[in-house]
């Protein structure tokens, strides 16, 4: 990130732009000492750039001291037209799948190795869930996060295979176990979780297509799936339908 953001003739968009692109995948809380070297810059000028981007919300200071992205940035983020434009379109159809299941729905998309939640519903009376819409979870412990693993390039699951912490007694933590679940998504077109990243909270999920190619994946979170998996499974997947004939159809425009 160095390059010549710290040169005279760099402008102050510049370095502010670099201040927020030091973060990445592996580095995502930095303390004011990183953000300025990663970005090139001296240290007071970027304690006065931080302060400024704090204020209007690209940046948040946590209570140990370092820095992470804001929440500002998710919300002028949505308006991008892919996900804005994925959200607006699926937004019928994850109503209509609340409606008919009353448990929680998420609509997710794969960000590097992790699930990123574009959007959740829940009720007064749906499972528990650790999502928010915002939220990266881990790939391997998630219904909508299996579907874009195994749907992802073999680079992808290489890493996410390389580290897979347990989130709970019952999460999937043997790579070959994992991947043998992955060559079940694909044949089966849906993924399930029971209880791997939420006690007591099993998950169902479906890819959703765009001309062919996967997405984003839709999911719902209930208590059991003993009796109810088949149900479950064709909602999800006329819902999934459903968003993928309205992104071909917004595409065609």
């Amino acid at each position: 990130m160095a390059g010549n953001s710290s040169s005279p003739g760099a402008s102050v968009t510049s370095r502010a732009l670099a201040l927020v692109g030091a973060f990445d995948e592996e580095h995502r809380r930095l303390t004011l000492t990183e953000l300025a070297d990663r970005a090139g810059l001296p240290v007071p000028t970027a304690h006065r750039l931080v302060a400024e981007l704090v204020e209007w919300g690209a940046l948040a200071r946590t209570g140990a001291g370092d820095y992470v992205i804001g929440r500002r940035l998710w919300d002028v983020g949505l308006l991008a037209p892919l996900q804005a434009g994925l959200v607006e379109l699926a937004s019928p159809y994850l109503h209509d799948l609340y409606g008919a299941t009353h448990a929680t729905v998420h609509l997710a998309v794969r960000d590097g190795v992790e699930v990123l939640y574009l959007d959740r519903l829940r009720g007064s009376d749906s499972v528990p869930v650790v999502s928010t819409v915002g939220s990266r979870l881990p790939m391997h412990a998630t219904g909508v996060g299996k579907v874009l693993l195994a749907h992802a390039p073999i680079e992808v699951q290489q890493e996410v295979l390389a580290d897979l912490p347990r989130v709970t007694p019952y999460t999937v933590t043997q790579p070959g176990r994992l991947r043998r679940q992955l060559g079940q998504v694909l044949r089966d077109d849906h993924a399930t979780t029971s209880e791997e990243m939420s006690l007591g909270a099993c998950s169902v999920a479906v890819p959703v297509r765009r001309g062919g190619e996967v997405v984003a994946a839709l999911g719902l979170v209930v208590p059991s799936l003993k009796s109810d998996r088949p149900r479950l499974v064709a909602a999800l997947q006329v819902a999934a339908r459903g968003v993928g004939r309205a992104l071909d159809a917004a595409r065609s425009l």
